[in-house]
Order: structure tokens, then C-alpha cells, then sequence
């Protein structure tokens, strides 16, 4: 019953996070998303990226056929859910999928008919992709090679941001990626120098693969009309892949000319297989099936990561592979290049066997770290995200070691004057931490150290 439904869903879901492509699609016209509403896998696909109460609105008016009085679905929402409710029908307007007045409440006609069809099945439009029949001749990628093809591509990313610019030579990514790296933000070539990681880089290894992928693909879809690509097209074949079927082949005959376009660059990405570059089929990676799903499974070692979804990373990365000691001495047990290259940008490395990695985080490594634009806050990040589970159990020990790591104690002043002057100057920088009067001292933060040492050694030097 609808009243029952709507009433539970507004008491016992919590506050959903927004997808980060919803704000992209929301500033789009209305014309462009009518167009995209045309194509039933795309209608399916946003509403998957939706929260469970907008999907729940969706479902109580998608078999209306007539608008409902808006009064009545206000009725249905109890007191405590109304926020949340007025919340989703914002959302809703600025994706014009529903129209909202002040007296009816219905969903737009082309985003309805679309989604009933991609519900029922009806229609041939070749929206969610025209499977090809098997090649008896060659035999198709299967779904272990798929995944390892991914993770291979994907991984040549990764590890290329944390590599280029360190001394070594690690393998190249095409010039598309490299450019898209430049236009996120992620890397950058100061002076004309090889390409480093920068800190939005560092902090975009922090997330998941899921949120990696969509962070680069909302810099693709910004970049598509500089390159004269058809936007509803490009967002159209994004969303056909996240409705395909893992395993299966596909025809690239009913593609646009904009979405043949896109296969190279999608192939970059680790996100479809194709046999070679004239094939006349493609296969979506676990990379592209996942894109709008709730359950992020990416391939790799398949280690849950506590949220139902699966990512793409090794089993030790998941699961904890970081042991810290109290001599700031780093254990870290993992056979993974690229974990190896991440913790090489902010420790000195010691020895490497099969299985283990041993390192010091000294206070030369952070500085080189900090050199490079990633802060204090991401390593310390990094290190707690990747703890060894014994480690967990001592969370507090363990963040003692790693802020008493990342902070200075200035003490010892000549006078009360001397001290107050030094806090003051700290405290317009914003990098005092922690301070006592009586003692004269104070603790400040790494990445301030720099300019209150050169205040202090003014300062002692005009006296």
C-alpha cells in the first residue's frame, strides 16, 4: 500500500549521499535531459544513482495515469520525514523528472513512458545494447579475463600518479588519460618538470574505485563539448554500458558516431575489451556494469569492504595491510606495486621482500611529501584508512604515533613576551594545535613549521 510504504521510508532510511553525477545532470537544460530521457537505460540508470526516497516517490506515481493531487502525497509523509520529502522533490525538479506545482505532482511524461518500458521490457530501441552472437572462430573474453584486463588498465593509472616524477619509469597511459589527469587536477608539471601527483591526486587514491572512475568521467563528460562530442550521447552510452551484462558481446553497429569515438578512449580506461581496435564488438568490463550500481564490484580480489560493495584492489589493501610502530618503523605487508609506489611518496624506503615492504616515516620523507602538495592530514589518512586489524585494536595508541609524527613543540621561550609573541603569530597561520600558558610552550603543525622557525629566527636575529 502506497501510505504504508512512503510512511516507513520516511522514519527508517537514513540521509542518502547524493551520487556526484546528479549536481552535473541537475545543471544540464531541460531540453538535453528530455533527449536523454528517450533512451530507457538511461532512465534506469539515473534512477538506480537516485536516494530510496526519490526512487520510492518514483514507483508510487510511474503507473498514475493522471496527476496526483500534491496534498494527497503530503498526506502520506509523516512530520518527522518532511524535510526529507521536500529534500527528494527537489531533486526530482532540478532532474526534471517530476513536475511539481503547488497543486499536482506527476512525473515527466517521456522519463514515465521511458521507464515503464525499461521495467516491462517492451519496445525495441536497442537502448540497453544488441548482443551479437557467438564467433565460432574466436572464442570471447570471459569474465576472469575481463576483470584482469580492468584491473590491469586501471592500476596503470594509479601507479603512473604515484610514480612519474619519483625517479621512476613506470608504464605510460595514453595521452587522453594523461591529458585528463592534467584537466582533474590530478597531476600537474610545474616548471616544465615530468608530471607529479598533486595533493587532489593523493586524495583521490584515497577513495574507492567506484568513486575514482566517476571522478574522471564527470572531467570527460565537462571536456565533451570542447572536443565536439554530443553530451546526451556520451551520457547515454555510459549509461548502456551499466546495463549490460558482464561476459556478454556487443555489436558497435547501432553506436553513434559519438560513441564509436568514445570506445577508445573507454578502452583506456579499463572499461570496455575489444579484440582489436577495428572490432566490430566490444565488451563491457566489470568496470562499466557497476557504474550505477549499489554494489560497486570492480573485479580484482573480490574483498568486501564493509558497505556491501567490492572493489578493486588487492585483498591486503582492503582488509589492512599497514603495522606502525612507536620508532615510527613501517611494516607493510603487501606484494602490491602500487600500494608500494603510494607509500614510497611519503616514507624512506628500507628493504623489500616477496610479501613485505619495510620503511621509516621519517621527518625528511614528510617533508619531501609536503614538498609535493600532499598534507599531513592525507598521510595520516592513508595510514589509519590501511591499518593492520591489530593495529585497529589500539586506535588511540596508533593515532598518538601518527599526529606526534606530523607536529612540532616549540618550548624553552626567554620570556613571557617571547612566548605570547611566537603563539600569536602561530595562531594567524592557524597551525597551533595545542598550547600551555604556564609552561610556555606550545605544539604546531608540520606544514607551519617552516614559517614560524623563519618567525622566530627573524625575530632573534633583529634583537
Amino acid at each position: 500500500m502506497p501510505v504504508q510504504s512512503l510512511q516507513n521510508t520516511d522514519v527508517i532510511v537514513p540521509q542518502h549521499a547524493p551520487h556526484p553525477l546528479l549536481p552535473f545532470l541537475q545543471s544540464q537544460s531541460q531540453t538535453t535531459l528530455t533527449r536523454l530521457y528517450q533512451r530507457p537505460s538511461s532512465c534506469l540508470s539515473i534512477f538506480r544513482l537516485l536516494g530510496p526516497i526519490e526512487r520510492q516517490l518514483i514507483m508510487n506515481l510511474l503507473w498514475l495515469e493522471s496527476a496526483l493531487s500534491a496534498a494527497t502525497m503530503s498526506a502520506w509523509v509523516l512530520p518527522e520525514g518532511k524535510n526529507a520529502y521536500d529534500s527528494a522533490l527537489t531533486v526530482m525538479t532540478g532532474l526534471h523528472i517530476a513536475q511539481n506545482s503547488a497543486v499536482k505532482l506527476a512525473l515527466n511524461p517521456t522519463f514515465k513512458s521511458s521507464l515503464r518500458q525499461a521495467i516491462t521490457g517492451g519496445g525495441n530501441t536497442g537502448s540497453f545494447g544488441v548482443p551479437t552472437d557467438k564467433d565460432g572462430k574466436r572464442q570471447s573474453a570471459n569474465i576472469e579475463n575481463l576483470d584482469a584486463y580492468a584491473l590491469e588498465r586501471w592500476e596503470t593509472i594509479l601507479h603512473y600518479m604515484v610514480s612519474s616524477g619519483q625517479g621512476q619509469n613506470p608504464t605510460k597511459p595514453s595521452q587522453g588519460v594523461l591529458y585528463l589527469l592534467q584537466r582533474s587536477g590530478l597531476m600537474n608539471n610545474a616548471h616544465g618538470a615530468a608530471l607529479q601527483i598533486t595533493s587532489s591526486g593523493f586524495q583521490f587514491l584515497l577513495h574507492s574505485p567506484h568513486d575514482q572512475l566517476w571522478n574522471l568521467l564527470l572531467q570527460y563528460l565537462h571536456m565533451a563539448e570542447e572536443r565536439q562530442m554530443d553530451l546526451v550521447e556520451v551520457l547515454s552510452f555510459l549509461f548502456m554500458l551499466s546495463t549490460m551484462d558482464l561476459g556478454r558481446e556487443y555489436s558497435t553497429e547501432p553506436l553513434s558516431e559519438t560513441q564509436k569515438a568514445m570506445l577508445e578512449d573507454l578502452r583506456d580506461y579499463g572499461l570496455v575489451w575489444q579484440r582489436k581496435t577495428s572490432s566490430k564488438r566490444f565488451s563491457p568490463t566489470r568496470l562499466a556494469t557497476t557504474l550505477t550500481s549499489s554494489s560497486h564490484s570492480t573485479g580484482g580480489s573480490r574483498t568486501a569492504d564493509g558497505t556491501g560493495a567490492v572493489t578493486l584492489s588487492s585483498g591486503a589493501a582492503q582488509q589492512g595491510f599497514i603495522v606502525l610502530e612507536t620508532n615510527y618503523r613501517i611494516y607493510a605487508y603487501t606484494d602490491n606495486p602500487l600500494q608500494t609506489a603510494v607509500l614510497n611518496l611519503f616514507i624512506t624506503m628500507k628493504y623489500r621482500f616477496p610479501n613485505l615492504v619495510v620503511g621509516m616515516l621519517t621527518r625528511e620523507s614528510v617533508r619531501k611529501a609536503l614538498g609535493n602538495g600532499i598534507s599531513a592530514d592525507q598521510i595520516i589518512s592513508y595510514l589509519t584508512t590501511h591499518a593492520h586489524p591489530q593495529m585497529r585494536k589500539n586506535v588511540s595508541i596508533y593515532s598518538i604515533i601518527l599526529t606526534s609524527q606530523f607536529r612540532y613543540l616549540y618550548k624553552d621561550f626567554a620570556s613571557q613576551a617571547d612566548y605570547e609573541y611566537v603563539l600569536a603569530y602561530a595562531k594567524q597561520l592557524d597551525v597551533v594545535l595545542w598550547e600551555n600558558a604556564a609552561k610556555r610552550c606550545f605544539f604546531g603543525t608540520l606544514e607551519g613549521h617552516a614559517n614560524v622557525r623563519g618567525f622566530i629566527e627573524r625575530r632573534t636575529g633583529s634583537v
